[in-house]
């Protein structure tokens, strides 16, 4: 079997090497793919949102099944343009990734269902959201939303009613978020433990993956700004057996059949973002695709071939496939450029890649790298996602941060409580 991955990011590599472990596997390419990728797969020179070239690339080899990584060809609808090909693919349709290419649609949505979410009020421009603030129908703290994708970092926690007027100024008006802050979503935030709850749908069947949880604040114990993530571990701590049950009765099996009543079947991915609130669990964001870091630790967990996955939601026959789990834990930390997630510098060498590989049970994941004349440089915001599964989770975070000491490169920075005390109270934010 010929298969391409699309993508270049952490999730991207930690797929293409548990695709690679497949005795079907014939022939894996990854588009555009990074350094860590050429280890498993020849790397193809083609955007991610380049369906077109993609396309074309996969009908002149033969390829027998694309798998999408990154949400934007989702939102530009590259499964749909690969099937009206004849081409398997491993993604959701356009229409149905409009769960997470927009906040709007997905909050009006839940309210139409009775999705359990936060109170929100949607605003087009910023006398709108000047209002609805003045009028303190949601009170502070809360938080303000851009509709469309901001790279993991469109939701900012507002504590007080001026913060909530400038970040929708910053939005509306200044376009700090370009098209995707031309709507904003303004809710009420919600305190809790968060978890990132992930399933595989072949549009009428669900198969729920391991859980874990993510760190989405930049430092230690949860402080400063969102990022794309600054690791994960999995399972994740804090989820009960209830709060299980009610994640897939109230929110994962209505989602995914109001969807397919409403012509927007889900094939592929539903990850739901959810707050384990006082009130039960609340979704706070949707999103169509694997996440990351997350998937970097579901894939050191996962112990069946990946394949039977994969084709079984694009064959729609997923509840006859083999899907096994290991029950070690596993995690994932993501060392960072200095400056990530506002202004950070690329080309910074990076050294003890190979000390830290050669550490038993240690696994890197590219993500931001490039590489010339036998160098790594960073080219990224998360540069690297180094990974461990242990018997504990203390022996898994002793083994990352072991490896993370013998990986350097100028103003690299990661976070050093991650998996330490099972995460403190989460703030609500992007995946």
């Amino acid at each position: 079997m010929r298969v391409l991955v699309v993508g270049s990011g952490g999730r991207e590599h930690a797929l293409a090497w548990k695709i690679a472990q497949s005795s079907r596997v014939e022939k894996l390419y990854c588009a555009p793919g990074n350094p860590g990728t050429m280890k498993v797969a020849d790397n193809i020179p083609i955007a991610d949102t380049n369906i077109e070239a993609l396309a074309e690339f996969v009908s002149s080899k033969r390829i027998h099944l694309t798998v999408v990584g990154p949400e934007a060809p989702l939102v530009l609808g590259i499964a749909d343009e690969f099937e009206n090909r004849g081409l398997r693919i491993f993604g959701a349709s356009k229409n149905a990734a409009v769960l997470e290419g927009s906040k709007v649609f997905a909050k009006q949505f839940m309210a139409r269902h009775r999705i359990p979410t936060a109170d929100f009020l949607i605003a087009d421009s910023f006398e709108k959201a000047a209002k609805f603030l003045e009028s303190g129908e949601i009170a502070p703290p809360l938080v303000v939303k851009a509709d469309g994708l901001a790279a993991g970092k469109g939701a900012v926690v507002c504590t007080d009613k001026k913060a909530a007027l400038d970040t929708a100024r910053a939005m509306l008006v200044d376009g700090a978020y370009g098209a995707a802050g031309q709507r904003v979503v303004i809710e009420e935030f919600l305190a809790g433990r968060e978890v990132s709850f992930i399933v595989v749908c072949d549009g009428t069947r669900i198969v729920p993956l391991v859980t874990t949880m993510d760190h989405k604040t930049v430092f230690d114990g949860d402080r400063g700004p969102n990022t794309g993530g600054m690791g994960a571990i999995s399972p994740s701590p804090h989820i009960t057996e209830t709060e299980y049950t009610q994640i897939m009765d109230r929110i994962i099996f209505p989602t995914v059949t109001r969807m397919r009543e409403e012509g927007r079947k889900i094939k592929g991915v539903l990850y739901a973002g959810v707050m384990l609130t006082s009130d039960g669990p609340k979704v706070l964001e949707f999103n169509c695709r694997f996440g990351d870091p997350e998937t970097q630790a579901q894939m050191l967990r996962m112990e069946s071939d990946i394949l039977d996955l994969l084709e079984g939601t694009v064959e729609e026959n997923l509840l006859e496939r083999d899907i096994r789990w290991r029950r070690r834990p596993s995690a994932c930390v993501v060392a960072a450029s200095g400056g990530y997630p506002l202004n950070f510098e690329k080309g910074k060498i990076i050294s003890g890649l190979d000390e830290a590989e050669a550490i038993p049970g240690i696994t890197v994941f590219h993500a931001g790298t490039s590489f010339d004349d036998d160098v790594y440089y960073t080219h990224g915001g998360r540069v690297l996602s180094v990974c461990a599964s242990e018997p504990t989770m203390a022996e898994t975070m002793t083994r990352i941060y072991e490896a993370l000491e013998k990986i350097r490169f100028d103003d690299m920075h990661y976070r050093r409580d991650i998996g330490r005390s099972g995460g403190s109270p989460q703030q609500e934010s992007e995946s």
